[in-house]
């Protein structure tokens, strides 16, 4: 039988990206290869689409750069000389190397990295954490993303997560905040819009001028990390003009006077100048908001990424307990859903945490670049394996991340489908499968369905997957737990069988015949109705004791607003990639185009810069070349750049983060990325006098 009359296999599968809308799919396989990949049309959520990355994402299947054997390095690390070696080769050295390394200077000289390139239960995050865990590694710290939302929000409420986010169909308010929910969580706008159609008003706050925000019934341009502020505005008005549900507020709520008194000094009038909006314009917004119920707040990660990030979901926390919108059926807050997903899933039978080995140390994965370089970290990082992620882009820093990737004696091993910015550096680069080539179980952060991705065909070449690298590994360093040598099935059927009622029917049989299943969440949840928060007193914190004995004010702030000389740097996502996923296929980079920064039309005038001329942005911890776009879409005092792994106007392969520092946020461990400022001028020419 000819190939061409060779039937179709249809395998249903989930998108492993770390997105929220965790797409079901399904691949369309002939004789072992997959040949069409496209949403599944009757999944709830995917609804037949797919993004415009993962629309062509067999193309990065086969595309002929994928790395298909285990490479050892040949010349000096950034070059990306290469030779071809075996799997038994590679994995006797690096078992050896890290061996001696641990022997010399104790496990914590080795750095397991990883994150959410593989965004699924077990290939993100398993058999890796029981050996490394085990062995005493150094524990990284994973919180570039989440982490710090999470935190400000349990401050307030007890979770990092609100309302099913379909229930937005319901809501009559709906403020997006911090999020271009069109090109970030592509899925959740036609809820959006079906709200629209039935009477809601869709409110935009954003320093840009994103498509999101085009397509909005209201635009609000605000001030970079000014949220905090413009939320406690709202509560001013709220509690002068008595718009505060004080019935919800006396039963479920603790620390309202005390938040009465804080208010005061936020009025409109005062923060207009703060915030970058005219005190009517916050009058108005904070009086719609209140009024109009259900009113439901939406944001993900874009405000986190400041260094007052946590202060700032704090503060939106309080805005929802304040209007008693958690009383109604799409009203509250709507985050990430994975909070709920792996409170239902037993998390611990798959991680093990007691294997781990107690009082090791803990380095932050934002300060890779910093402690690769720091002398006197004892013991000193001595070895690095790198999977699941791309710090040379991903990371802050990126000359400093260079610069400890450079190191002679550090010994890397990176596994990834291609020879990644971080791969170059390596020592060693173990061929990854693709999400269509491995089984994991994909739980969703945008939403409520449990999705099962068994392979659609078998890896290309000798590629592995994570969860059987980590296998081979403790092979060859010498161990023989059982417990380091789970299959993958065995590892999903433990996951499921937590006993939670939200899990109740879901088998991995189930799973494997349907594809998805909802979680047995009620279809009209409203987790906050009538209380029951999951803070130190079981109700919401308005004024919390916790972070008074954790050193930080036990009231909402504006925070610590960070100020600096030229333009501040916000940096967004873009249609084509995904950080540096998909920036080595040619369709995405033609689509994507030239490195753009963008700035206001009155920065453009004190610059001498006008839309075509190619500049340098700059500042003390580097330098790229981008091409300058003036727009209105921009506010005054702000220059946006899309992240990832763009090869600059100048040629060079520099990300944004080559401006970025390594700052830490107020708590949750994360990564001010969004307080850089940067200088802009005309290539070959120094900065002009700019009044600031």
């Amino acid at each position: 039988m000819s190939s061409a009359s060779s039937p179709l296999r249809m395998v249903r599968g989930a998108c492993g990206h770390d997105c929220p809308d965790t797409c079901s799919w399904v691949v369309e396989v002939r004789d072992g290869t997959a040949v069409k990949l496209s949403g599944d049309p009757t999944h709830p959520f995917t609804r037949g689409t797919l993004c415009a990355k993962v629309n062509h994402y067999l193309e990065r299947v086969y595309h002929p750069d994928r790395v298909l054997y285990p490479l050892k390095r040949e010349g000096r690390k950034g070059e990306g000389h290469f030779v071809r070696v075996t799997w038994d080769e590679a994995l006797a050295d690096i078992g050896a190397r890290l061996q001696a390394v641990a022997a010399d200077s104790g496990a914590e000289a080795i750095l397991p990295y990883s994150s959410a390139g593989t965004q699924g239960l077990i290939q993100m995050k398993s058999l890796d954490r029981r050996l490394f865990g085990s062995m005493g590694c150094t524990r990284l710290e994973r919180n570039i993303c989440g982490a710090v939302a999470a935190a400000g929000l349990s401050a307030t409420i007890g979770t990092g997560t609100g309302i099913d986010p379909e229930q937005v169909v319901h809501s009559r308010f709906i403020v997006l905040w911090g999020t271009n929910t069109i090109v970030t969580n592509l899925h959740f706008w036609p809820l959006v819009r079906e709200a629209q159609q039935r009477g809601a008003k869709v409110v935009v706050v954003d320093p840009i001028r994103t498509r999101t925000a085009e397509a909005a019934d209201w635009h609000l341009p605000i001030k970079p990390a000014s949220d905090a502020a413009l939320a406690l505005a709202m509560m001013h008005v709220m509690v002068r003009d008595d718009l505060v549900d004080r019935e919800y507020v006396a039963r479920h709520a603790i620390g309202f006077d005390a938040l009465v008194t804080r208010v005061r000094d936020y009025s409109p009038e005062r923060v207009a100048h703060v915030v970058g909006l005219p005190a009517g314009e916050i009058e108005r917004f904070a009086r719609d908001y209140a009024t109009t119920q259900p009113s439901l707040l939406r944001p993900l990660i874009g405000i986190e990424h400041h260094r007052n990030g946590a202060m700032l979901f704090r503060t939106l926390g309080c805005l929802a307990v304040l209007s008693g919108s958690w009383k109604h059926r799409g009203g509250g807050l709507a985050r990430s859903t994975h909070a709920l997903q792996f409170a239902a899933l037993d998390m611990d039978r798959v991680l093990m945490p007691e294997v781990y080995q107690p009082d090791v140390r803990q380095l932050n994965m934002r300060d890779i670049g910093k402690d690769l370089c720091d002398a006197t970290l004892t013991p000193p990082v001595r070895a690095l394996f790198v999977y699941g992620s791309n710090p040379m882009v991903s990371m802050p820093n990126q000359q400093r991340i260079r610069e400890g990737l450079q190191r002679e004696d550090l010994f890397t091993v990176v596994h990834d489908l291609f020879v990644t910015d971080t791969a170059r550096y390596a020592d060693y680069v173990l061929p990854a499968t693709s999400q269509i080539e491995h089984l994991d179980l994909s739980p969703a952060w945008g939403h409520l369905y449990l999705a099962l991705n068994p392979p659609a065909n078998p890896p290309r070449g000798e590629a592995l997957c994570n969860t059987e690298v980590f296998r081979r590994l403790a092979a060859a360093l010498g161990r023989t737990e059982p417990w380091l040598f789970e299959s993958e099935e065995t590892m999903l059927r433990a996951a499921l069988a937590s006993g939670h009622p939200w899990l109740e029917g879901i088998t991995y049989e189930r799973l494997w015949e349907e594809g998805y299943v909802r979680l047995n969440c009620p279809e009209d949840w409203r987790p906050f109705a009538e209380g029951g928060f999951a803070t130190p007193s079981g109700k919401a914190e308005l004024y919390s004791e916790s972070l008074l004995e954790g050193g930080h004010d036990p009231l909402p702030w504006a925070g610590d607003i960070r100020t600096g000389d030229g333009l501040q740097l916000i940096t967004g996502k873009s249609l084509h990639f995904l950080n540096s996923g998909y920036s080595n296929q040619e369709r995405h980079r033609r689509r994507a185009g030239e490195l753009l920064v963008e700035i206001h039309p009155d920065d453009a005038r004190a610059r001498s810069v006008e839309t075509g001329t190619a500049v340098r942005v700059w500042n003390s911890r580097g330098e790229v070349r981008a091409v300058c776009s003036v727009s209105n879409r921009v506010r005054p005092g702000v220059a946006w750049m899309p992240f990832g792994g763009l090869t600059d106007a100048g040629g060079a392969k520099r990300s944004v983060n080559v401006l970025t520092a390594e700052e830490p946020t107020d708590w949750g461990g994360g990564s001010g990325l969004y307080d850089a400022f940067v200088e802009i001028a005309p290539v070959g020419q120094d900065a002009p006098a700019v009044n600031r």
